[in-house]
């Protein structure tokens, strides 16, 4: 089995710059390279490194091009990883322009190289909902959620993604 996994940076990806004296998002993959060595599996990953930014500096330019990559893409399962701020808008957007895959998004509220865990817990309920609960559309996999993008919210209060009615 082949998945796609786009990466389009966000917290997941960021890591600290001595220069800058911050927190960056690098245009490389390394985060999500270090999650899929994580996986011993009989996954084909195909990794497209795209965008590389924090998701408050996206906008609807940057979307089409990830609604680009996911149509593009040779599988009909791809992870989209993204910042949790706008990752909700994004999946909206690629599910009114539509595709045919089975396409969710991922992330994280702290940097992979701080603490992997939930890096890792969320990528792997997004590889599940893929590889086991395939339907066309577009889903969030976050804090134990592979839903649909619009019964989920992020709950800023406790920096945590809940179902929308519970908020």
């Amino acid at each position: 089995m082949k998945v796609t996994v786009v990466n389009t940076g966000g917290t997941v990806n960021k890591r600290y710059d001595p220069i800058l004296g911050k927190l960056v998002v690098p245009k490389d993959n390394y985060a999500v390279e270090r999650i899929l060595e994580r996986f011993y599996s009989n996954v084909e990953f195909e990794i497209s490194g795209l965008i590389y930014k924090d998701s408050l500096n996206m906008d609807d330019l940057d979307r089409r091009k990830i609604y680009n990559a996911v149509e593009s893409a040779k599988s009909d399962r791809v992870i989209i990883v993204h910042g949790t701020d706008t990752m909700i808008e994004t999946a909206r957007f690629i599910q009114e322009l539509g595709t045919e895959k089975c396409v969710v998004l991922t992330g994280s509220m702290k940097p992979y190289i701080i603490d992997p865990g939930e890096a890792c817990a969320n990528f792997a309920t997004a590889l599940a909902k893929v590889m086991y609960g395939f339907e066309a559309g577009c889903f969030i996999a976050m804090h134990s959620f592979a839903l649909s993008w619009n019964r989920l919210l992020k709950d800023k209060k406790e920096g945590r993604f809940r179902l929308k009615e519970d908020i």
